[in-house]
Order: C-alpha cells, then sequence, then structure tokens
C-alpha cells in the first residue's frame, strides 16, 4: 500500500488530530468531537484506528510501518514502546518536531531535496535514525536557510519542544540530546494497540 496523497481532512475526521499530517484544523471542531464520541467501536476498529493514526501522523505506508513493528519486536524492551522511539527519532520526525518544518511531508521534501545536514554531512534520507548527540541544520545557502526560517516563524511545534530536544533559534539548528522517553511524544496514540493489531494479523 502506497503513502496516502488524498485529503487531510477526511482522515483527521475519522481518526483525530494527526499533527504530522496537516497544521490545518477542520471548521467545525465541535461537530469533530461529538461524532468521535458517538460511534460505538469494536476492538479490531479501535486496534485498527490507532494502526492508521500511526500511519497518517508519521507519513508511512503500510509496509514500512510493518517493518518498524517487527524490528521493535525484535528489540529488548517494551515492542510498543521501541516502535515509538524508532518512529519519534526519524529524521523527518525530528525536523518536524523541532519545527523546521510544518508537517512531516514537508520534512520529508527538505531532506529529498537535500536540504538538511546531519552533524555536517548531508542526508537525503527520511528515515535516517537520528542518535543522541546528532546537530540538525540546514545546509549552508541562503535558500535552504531561508526555507527552514519560514517553517519555523509559521510552525507551532517549536514552542513544545520536548525534552528529548534543544532547537537554537538563532543558528537555526537542532541538538538530540537523548532517545525520546514514549511519555513526552505528546501523542494520543496507543502504540500497544498497534502491536495487538499486527499481532493478530500473523
Amino acid at each position: 500500500m502506497s503513502r496516502y496523497l488524498g485529503p487531510c481532512f477526511k482522515k483527521i475526521r475519522r481518526l483525530g488530530a494527526l499533527p504530522g499530517l496537516t497544521n490545518k484544523i477542520p471548521r467545525s471542531r465541535s461537530d469533530l468531537q461529538i461524532q468521535l464520541r458517538s460511534i460505538k467501536k469494536s476492538q479490531y476498529r479501535l486496534r485498527l484506528e490507532e494502526k492508521q493514526k500511526f500511519r497518517f501522523h508519521y507519513g508511512l505506508t503500510e509496509r514500512q510501518l510493518l517493518k518498524y513493528v517487527r524490528i521493535a519486536g525484535k528489540t529488548k524492551g517494551s515492542t510498543g514502546r521501541v516502535l515509538l522511539q524508532l518512529l519519534e527519532m526519524r529524521l523527518d520526525n525530528i525536523l518536524f518536531r523541532l519545527g523546521m518544518a510544518s508537517t512531516i511531508p514537508g520534512a520529508r521534501q527538505l531532506v529529498n531535496h537535500r536540504h538538511i545536514l546531519v552533524n555536517g554531512d548531508i542526508v537525503d534520507i527520511p528515515n535516517y535514525r537520528c542518535k543522541p548527540l546528532d546537530i540538525i541544520a540546514a545546509k549552508d545557502k541562503e535558500r535552504s536557510k531561508a526555507m527552514i526560517i519560514k517553517n519555523y516563524l509559521i510552525s507551532s511545534s517549536h514552542g513544545e519542544l520536548p525534552n528529548h530536544l534543544t532547537m537554537d533559534s538563532l543558528q537555526h539548528k537542532g541538538f538530540v540530546n537523548q532517545i525520546i522517553d514514549s511519555k513526552c511524544s505528546g501523542l494520543k496514540i496507543n502504540e500497544l494497540l498497534v502491536v495487538e493489531y499486527y499481532s493478530r494479523q500473523t
């Protein structure tokens, strides 16, 4: 299954807020909340919707998400917690969380177009796994820096940085301090239901 490129609001109405997918907000938020609360859902649907939230928030294909679930399952520790850490430490998500991009698709575009440096080297792989002590910056070109500055000014995420990240707003550089703690993700997604969804598919 390919990456979703359709209407963002269609997914928001069904699944709730997906800040990584779009920074726009539906006009009728009260209608959205009533709709989400009033539907009685089966356990399968709950697991499916949590999985879909993961997919659309992080901008993953079905195959990519399944790959991450399998990696998390083979890693020591809670599978759900490791899964969340793997997704949160992706370069495109780090750019989004730093406020250097207003959405994760926007961050992916910056990386694909070779505007981003990690520790002084160009990285054009959006799923590059960032590590503690990594330094994220724009390439030393006016166009690259202008895009980062524009995104930083309009992004709503730069005012609420998680503890594992630091942003130098003057030099427009981001710093990865540590691996994210799952409690600091700020997402209203139950990663354990995602793991349960895939465990019942096999």
